[in-house]
Order: C-alpha cells, then structure tokens, then sequence
C-alpha cells in the first residue's frame, strides 16, 4: 500500500494520513500518543527534531515495557511481588544493601547461583519472586518453578523420551527460579533429574533456590548423601546465600492485627 503525498494536507488528512502510517508501520504509541505529543511540542516551542526524538523515544519505551510484561508472564510467577513491597524492617536478618545489590543482576550476567534459606513465612518466597521480575526486566530471560512440579515434569519427560529436549529448555532460560526446595523428600531418580538440570546450567546460567532447611537438612530431600552433596556444590559455587531466619513475617503480622482490636477495646 502506498501512502498519497501532498503539500498542504488539511489537519483532519494529516490525521488520518499519520494514523494509516503508524498502523503500516507497526508503531501503535506514536498513533496513541501523537496528538499529546504534538500540542505538547507546539506549547513547548520544540524544533522539528525535538518533536521526533519525543516521537521515537515513546515507542521504544512502550516497546520496552511490553518487552519486559511478555518476560514476567513468560517467566511464570505465581503472584506479583516487588522489592518495594518488602519489608526489611520487618526481617531485620536480610540485609537491604545485599539484595538492592542483588537486583542489578551483575550476579545473572556472571551465571552466579542465589540461596535463600529460611523457615516458613521468612520471605524467600517474595524475595525468589521479587528478583527474578527485577532480571525480566532487565532484559533477562526467566523461569520459574517450584521444586516438585519441576522434578515432576522431569520424569514425565524420561518416561516419554522427551528428557533432552526438556532439560535443554529449561537450560536456555538467563535464570531458573526453584521455589519450596526441601518441602519434599525426592526418590533417587527425580533427585538425580534435577541434578542434571543444575549440571547443565553449571557455569552457564544463574540458578535462584528458595528453602525452608539448611544445607545440613537437604538430606531429607536428597536422600543419597553423595548427590546431596553434588547438588549443594552446584548451587553454591561463587554464589550468595541469604538465610532469611526463622521467625514468620506472615505469623508476627496475623499477631499483630489480632492484638490490634483487643488493645482498642
């Protein structure tokens, strides 16, 4: 389709003209925001070129934004959670500096692993979350699991001969978020699946784990102390390891607003 080029089109032709050439074009902000855009560059008494850069610079923005939007659903978060919503002061042993350190992902781009340790309710959870959409945003490529569901799909993928395949899936991914590790005692052959998923990301890719049991406890879930072993060796090699306590945030503010009625009446 070729757009008519005249001289002298009417403000409604220029319109439609601008608004046909977008769509061509595939540059749905500018059709959106170019009547704003435009009184805002006759008020602000912009040059021609001030005006296109304001043009352009909306569209990649935009296009950013649905960027990084596409990774946080591609990356399969349960629930929305940012490092803005989280309370340190209510977790006093996370430290603040450590984690904002962590949300510029330098540790991503050097293929570090992340170790959150901590009882129920501690926030390994929000934190697992909360740092896996910062690094969709940033432009990395993320997933997320929780442990069983992973290892679960692992051996429906050996029993139909779709092993390779899966664990080169989950191998391509910038990081792999393994959420409630250690909730569950794994038989040899799902622990030694997953093994194979951590070797093939050694060195690669960052693996972020969260759990409720201290390394000395993950063999209740890796029964085999030698694969037990080999596994914490892959997940913390030059990694970080924040271990969030015992005392639930969840449980002190459930306390909390119970206490609040009775102190009130």
């Amino acid at each position: 389709m070729t757009l008519p080029r005249q001289r002298g089109l009417t403000e409604q032709a220029a319109d439609t003209a601008i608004d046909t050439a977008c769509r061509l074009l595939r540059l749905p902000s500018i059709r959106h925001e170019f009547n704003e855009i435009a009184d805002r560059a006759i008020k602000d008494q912009m040059t021609y070129r001030g005006f296109l850069a304001e043009l352009l610079l909306a569209e990649c923005d935009d296009r950013a934004r649905r960027r990084s939007e596409r990774r946080i659903k591609a990356a399969g978060f349960p629930r929305e959670k940012s490092l803005r919503a989280f309370d340190f002061e209510a977790n006093p042993n996370i430290d603040a500096a450590t984690v904002h350190t962590l949300a510029s992902c330098e540790w991503i781009k050097k293929s570090q692993p992340l170790c959150l340790i901590g009882d129920s309710g501690t926030g390994k959870s929000h934190m697992l979350i909360a740092l896996g959409t910062e690094a969709a945003m940033k432009g990395y490529r993320v997933r997320y699991t929780l442990a069983t569901k992973l290892v679960n799909e692992l051996v429906e993928a050996a029993d139909e001969k779709q092993l390779n395949k899966t664990i080169a899936r989950y191998g391509r991914v910038d990081l792999l978020c393994i959420d409630e590790l250690g909730y569950m005692e794994l038989d040899r052959h799902g622990a030694e699946l997953l093994f194979q998923v951590l070797t093939e990301r050694e060195e690669k890719n960052s693996v972020a784990i969260a759990s409720n049991e201290s390394f000395g406890g993950w063999t209740k879930t890796f029964t085999d102390p030698r694969l037990c072993a080999a596994i914490v060796d892959r997940l913390t090699f030059n990694g970080t390891i924040i271990e969030t306590g015992t005392d639930s945030y969840r449980l002190a503010t459930t306390r909390a607003r119970a206490e609040q009625p009775a102190a009130a009446g």
